[in-house]
């Protein structure tokens, strides 16, 4: 690694597995000091214990991230203080996919999914932007889905969620980008997980330029740059990290 966030401190929420993991690890192997934040706190204390065998720096704070706009500031406020009074870098990653058409969805699971995957990231950069901007400095990553813009039938309550973080995006990048903060966004793919070669999502990225599902380390090397000094000139975009899903024609074979 070349240390590319050397002296950095970063929050990066729901990282206790997968994408989140993968960021966190890769944020702390280029040298900052990372708070990995999660529900469970025995694969949060794996993480930190993983970031720290190899000579990172990691804090935990556990948080259920309801949209409330206290649980963010709280998390926040405890962040900032493991870290040592800043926060440089804010990722905004946790979120809640649960699928299923119009009709399948109460008002309850939908009113949730948009308080986990809108507002709970809503108010946790209003928590910590602010003080990003005074300091003229710091980056904000949202966490999008290709399936915000390449729509899919059987999730759209969690695909206008993540429309939602790619809108937000531009308008932080709007808001804050004067004032010295980047705010720009990932839209994954289909992330490699437990998946198997019939899931799914697995056979949605047949006919891809990649030919099949990525991995959460591609995702992470996206995030990496974009928290970097590299991206300086980079504000309000969204980068796809998806095999090439929404950028090219998939035919049926």
């Amino acid at each position: 690694m070349s240390n590319r966030l050397n002296d950095k401190t970063a929050l990066v929420t729901g990282s206790t597995s997968n994408i989140g993991r993968a960021i966190a690890v890769a944020f702390a192997a280029e040298g900052a000091h990372v708070v990995v934040s999660g529900r469970d706190e025995a694969r949060g204390a794996e993480v930190v214990d993983e970031i720290r065998a190899a000579g990172g720096r990691a804090d935990f704070v556990a948080a259920e991230l309801d949209g409330s706009a206290a649980t963010s500031t709280g998390l926040a406020a405890a962040a900032t203080e493991l870290l040592g009074g800043r926060i440089d870098i804010l990722v905004n990653n946790a979120g809640i996919f649960p699928s299923g058409k119009t009709t399948e969805f109460d008002e309850a699971t939908f009113d949730r999914v948009y308080a986990v995957n809108v507002k709970a990231p809503f108010f946790l950069t209003a928590a910590i932007a602010p003080a990003m901007a005074e300091r003229g400095s710091g980056a904000i990553i949202n966490l999008g889905s290709w399936i915000a813009r390449l729509a899919i039938g059987t999730s759209p309550v969690y695909s206008s969620t993540k429309g939602a973080m790619e809108t937000l995006t531009r308008s932080w990048a709007a808001e804050f980008g004067p004032s010295g903060v980047r705010v720009n966004a990932i839209s994954p793919g289909v992330i490699r997980g437990a998946a198997t070669a019939d899931d799914p999502g697995e056979r949605a990225m047949r006919g891809t330029p990649a030919g099949g599902s990525g991995t959460p380390d591609a995702v992470a090397s996206a995030a990496v740059y974009l928290a970097s000094d590299e991206a300086a000139f980079v504000h309000g975009t969204v980068i796809d990290v998806d095999g090439g899903r929404v950028a090219v024609a998939v035919f049926a074979n």
